[in-house]
């Protein structure tokens, strides 16, 4: 198995056999997605980035470059991949159109759909099935809106509930159809 040490540029080691040439093209398939091929590696979307300014472990342009290798399972499971804060200065300054936010949503999606989902959007959505927000909300709230001569809003997660079943049923259709047409 041939392994290729590349600590300097991505702090990992890579091992070819394990490398999925195709992650990028079902990245560039995902709607936002579509620009991740154009990325050369400048480095602008690092050096305007809030959150990589604060912390080491989001790099932009690192996911990029381990998703345009091939580093399917690293990049998927790596918490990184969450710490965008959507704030678009990447998208509005990279030279290539990269849409970095967008692609970062799109590796997100995928990740999401393979079982890698970050413990606070477990959290979200756990919250919107007990209570059908996703926000907490406390007597604070219905004392302001008292106020305001608005209605308090009550906790009914009901219609959400009815909601998500009805999304779980449809997504597992789809996943047996497709997995009866791969037979």
């Amino acid at each position: 198995m041939t392994e290729i040490n590349t600590k300097s540029q991505s702090d990992c080691e890579i091992v070819v056999a394990e490398l999925d040439p195709d992650f990028k093209f079902e990245i560039a398939n995902e709607p936002g997605g579509e620009n991740i091929l154009f990325c050369f590696q400048c480095g602008t979307c690092v050096a305007v980035c809030p959150v990589a300014a604060k912390n080491p472990e989001y790099d932009p342009k690192k996911i990029i470059w381990m998703a345009l290798l091939g580093l399917r399972e690293k990049v998927l499971s790596s918490k990184a991949i969450w710490l965008c804060s959507t704030c678009y200065s990447c998208y509005i300054r990279c030279p290539q159109n990269v849409k970095i936010t967008s692609v970062m949503s799109a590796i997100q999606n995928i990740a999401t759909r393979e079982g890698h989902v970050h413990s606070s959007y477990e959290a979200g959505l756990k919250m919107l099935e007990e209570t059908g927000r996703t926000v907490e909300l406390s007597e604070f709230e219905n004392q302001k809106r008292e106020k305001l001569n608005c209605p308090p809003i009550v906790e009914n997660a009901e219609s959400t509930k009815k909601i998500l079943n009805v999304t779980r049923k449809l997504k597992e259709k789809i996943k047996d159809k497709s997995q009866g047409d791969e037979k």
